[in-house]
């Protein structure tokens, strides 16, 4: 189990709360009327060391296989500062800002300097993520980055995800090769790694836990990832459960087709809101 001293709670009630763990700043929960949107494996390991499996792992400088470093980057195994506690204000909604900048040991796999700004805000049943990167050095640099979100899900064969139909992807089990989608609402029954390019700003996802459905808003994040391991690799996960596999989909939205150049002094900014609907 985490150690609390590493946790951050956003309480809007006592059912309705997001908690942060400030190894890469991973959302590990987010409690929407008591229910749990958020899937995290039960055998994650909290060595602050180890990316959590599971929850909401912040993807960055590097999406996939990296040749400077681990994969998916540094940002998820990095220990954030936060930099402001959680916060309600009039209305109840509660947030709370988290930072992570340059230092001796990014710079000797990436020799940038940054700062990334995560500002969460947790709604009624609504839960936003607002994600910014400055360029706080003398050099350009460019990056990839994604929220690698792992939704809750009682069956995946029975969940789908809505605004893909037409959009090309790119099929890592077939070598990345480029395909498009003539499903209307996409769903899996086998292990599926797909990056959907040039995606709407919102995707319905149907039967999440609890029998509800998300609303997934994004804005500057252009591209969706849709991902579940399935038997085979879930068991070779030595961090993933083996039967568990059945209980969450990744829906991953990200910039990451290609890399965002960003000069020195300059700000990127995406945006991800997921709202719990009926």
């Amino acid at each position: 189990m985490a150690s609390s001293s590493d946790l951050v709670i956003l309480e809007r009630s006592s059912n309705t709360a997001v908690t942060v763990h400030l190894h890469g700043a991973t959302v590990i929960s987010w409690k929407c009327n008591g229910e749990d949107m958020i899937f995290i494996s039960n055998k994650a390991v909290y060595d602050n060391k180890k990316a959590i499996r599971g929850g909401i792992p912040v993807v960055f400088p590097n999406f996939g296989p990296w040749d400077l470093g681990p994969q998916h980057g540094f940002a998820r195994i990095s220990r954030w500062t936060l930099t402001q506690a959680p916060t309600k204000d009039s209305q109840g909604d509660v947030s709370a800002v988290f930072s992570l900048e340059d230092n001796e040991d990014t710079r000797k796999m990436w020799n940038h300097k940054f700062k990334i700004t995560y500002t969460l805000v947790l709604r009624e049943c609504e839960f936003e993520m607002n994600f910014s990167v400055a360029n706080t050095g003398s050099d350009d640099f460019d990056f990839t980055c994604l929220l690698h979100t792992y939704i809750q899900v009682p069956d995946v064969t029975k969940t789908t995800v809505s605004g893909l139909k037409g959009l090309q992807y790119s099929d890592k089990l077939r070598d990345g090769n480029i395909f498009t989608e003539d499903r209307e609402l996409v769903s899996l029954a086998e292990n599926y790694d797909r990056m959907y390019i040039a995606t709407p700003d919102e995707h319905i996802i149907t039967g999440v836990a609890g029998g509800k459905s998300i609303i997934l808003k994004k804005t500057n994040f252009p591209e969706t990832v849709v991902w579940n391991p399935w038997e085979e690799k879930a068991k070779a996960m030595s961090d993933f459960g083996d039967e568990q596999y059945p209980n969450m989909l990744c829906v991953e939205a990200g910039y990451v087709a290609k890399r965002y150049a960003l000069s020195p002094g300059g700000k990127f900014e995406a945006r991800q809101t997921m709202v719990v609907s009926a």
